[in-house]
């Protein structure tokens, strides 16, 4: 019990967001005086706040208190984790080409790609409620707007029609609450949601909303990500462009028939069945069914970018 007790004197445990860091202390620490600096080549400093923020163009009230704190918050969590942020940096390279022209052809602000960020971390994550990919789509509205949804083709996973999917379901946020911030919140409250909440509380700004911790947090996360990502040397962050991840060269097989076998199909054009389903995450089983002789548009990488092509 003794060795237990002095190990939990010099190994404390640390909560920042949900990640858990185990902080370990110098036995001589505690008995260092306040004016002696411990320089081990690694510090921790506050971050100044802007003095102006925006999204879309549309200021953040930093002179109200909590409104200051919360933005205070998710720029300390994501600028101190750093190994987070870096690969945002890495991946932003590969997919902003992608969504910003098809935001910029919808009229929506480039802001928006941010908002992608802290959906899934720009990568084709799976949510527990069952949204997919990139840009976290659920099933009925996936389906609501075109996508093509079953175990065999799961178009929520292709990112230019992903990216069409959340344009029209912002645009129909816009007409309908007023404001692009609003607009962003109700992607993940919902409109219904927000809409219900602004009537409750007698408000008509986000800032203003009394909101659970998720969608509380949620503006500011995309706030912080935006200055963070467009400032990197101001906030620590060092990198090269040969750092940052690339789009590799492809060109288009256009197929409206059946493929029973897509190992085969790949090696038909020199590559293997994984880098198959790497530029196509939406082709979700080992063949295509087809059975409609629907077209559809299958990406394959130029040859020299892969050992076997």
């Amino acid at each position: 019990m003794k060795m237990i007790k002095n190990l939990l004197a010099i190994v404390g445990l640390v909560s920042i967001s949900g990640l858990f860091i185990f902080a370990v202390q110098s036995p001589v620490d505690k008995d260092m005086k306040p004016e002696q600096k411990l320089d081990n080549g690694y510090n921790i400093y506050a971050l100044k706040i802007p003095d102006e923020l925006n999204f879309a163009d549309e200021p953040l009230p930093l002179s109200i208190p909590d409104v200051y704190e919360r933005m205070d918050r998710e720029l300390l969590v994501n600028t101190y984790w750093q190994s987070n942020a870096l690969l945002m940096f890495k991946r932003a390279q590969k997919y902003f080409p992608v969504i910003e022209p098809i935001l910029k052809k919808h009229g929506i602000p480039d802001d928006f790609k941010y908002l992608a960020v802290i959906e899934s971390g720009l990568t084709n994550a799976v949510s527990p409620a069952g949204a997919r990919g990139i840009w976290q789509i659920m099933p009925a509205t996936g389906k609501e707007n075109g996508l093509e949804i079953n175990d065999n083709v799961d178009e929520r996973y292709h990112l230019e029609k992903s990216t069409e999917v959340a344009c029209k379901y912002l645009l129909q946020s816009k007409r309908s609450l007023g404001s692009w911030t609003l607009a962003a919140a109700a992607y993940n409250a919902g409109n219904a949601g927000i809409s219900r909440r602004l009537k409750e509380q007698n408000v008509n700004d986000y800032y203003d909303l009394l909101l659970g911790e998720e969608t509380g947090r949620y503006m500011f996360r995309i706030v912080a990500l935006k200055e963070i990502m467009t400032n990197p040397k101001v906030y620590g962050f060092n990198f090269e462009e040969n750092d940052l991840y690339g789009n590799i060269p492809t060109f288009n097989v256009v197929v409206d028939k059946e493929i029973p076998d897509f190992t085969a199909f790949a090696q038909e054009y020199g590559i293997n069945y994984k880098v198959l389903k790497i530029h196509n995450p939406w082709l979700r089983e080992t063949r295509l069914n087809n059975k409609t002789k629907k077209e559809y548009v299958i990406e394959i990488p130029e040859k020299g970018h892969y050992s076997n092509n």
